[in-house]
């Protein structure tokens, strides 16, 4: 299997994703870090894929897609952390003024896991964010030790993945997530 890491451009692969079974069910499609609340909010349904659609269009895409071969396997979140609800959080921390890049969101299909696609993913929105002009990255995973994390609260990630992508503790948070406190992890990238 090789893996491949892209811009995630093409909203049929993104959907496929993070989009929901049913076109008018009203799943994250991780937006939910990346626009202010009231929106988040307030867009229903099919209105929550069209603005994906939207965001895939621009110039900037919203993160990075794995694939195996034509398949999209896995995606990762990453944007501006000014762009991003990390921006005004009372939980995770500011460590400087920087314009950090935020990665916020690794997801692995089913049927593709452990086999080391968040690691590619990890890698591929490390290369984006750079080729963004990014000076650093950051990620937000939690601290779980050799605990399990619940499948639906993994999508942060997990710190030993991050420290062997060579990020480093920058920070604690107060926020916690399926029971495990979060860490402030980051990249320089200059």
């Amino acid at each position: 299997m090789t893996i491949e890491v892209r811009p995630a451009s093409d909203f049929a692969d993104v959907r496929a994703l993070v989009g929901p079974k049913s076109p008018g069910a009203n799943v994250c499609w991780c937006l939910s870090y990346r626009i202010p609340s009231k929106l988040n909010n307030e867009l229903r349904g099919p209105a929550r894929g069209e603005y994906v659609a939207g965001l895939c269009r621009a110039q900037t895409p919203p993160g990075v897609l794995a694939y195996d071969g034509d398949e999209p396997v896995g995606w990762a979140a990453v944007a501006p952390r000014s762009d991003t609800s990390f921006a005004h959080s009372r939980k995770i921390p500011h460590v400087d003024d920087l314009p950090v890049w935020s990665l916020w969101c690794i997801r692995v299909r089913p049927g593709h896991r452990k086999q080391g696609i968040s690691h590619a993913l990890i890698a591929g929105a490390v290369e984006f964010a750079r080729a963004q002009g990014a000076p650093a990255i950051e990620a937000y995973p939690v601290d779980n030790g050799d605990a399990r994390v619940d499948m639906t609260m993994a999508y942060a990630g997990i710190r030993k993945n991050f420290e062997r992508a060579g990020f480093v503790h920058a920070a604690d948070t107060t926020s916690v997530l399926a029971g495990h406190p979060r860490v402030l992890m980051r990249l320089d990238l200059c």
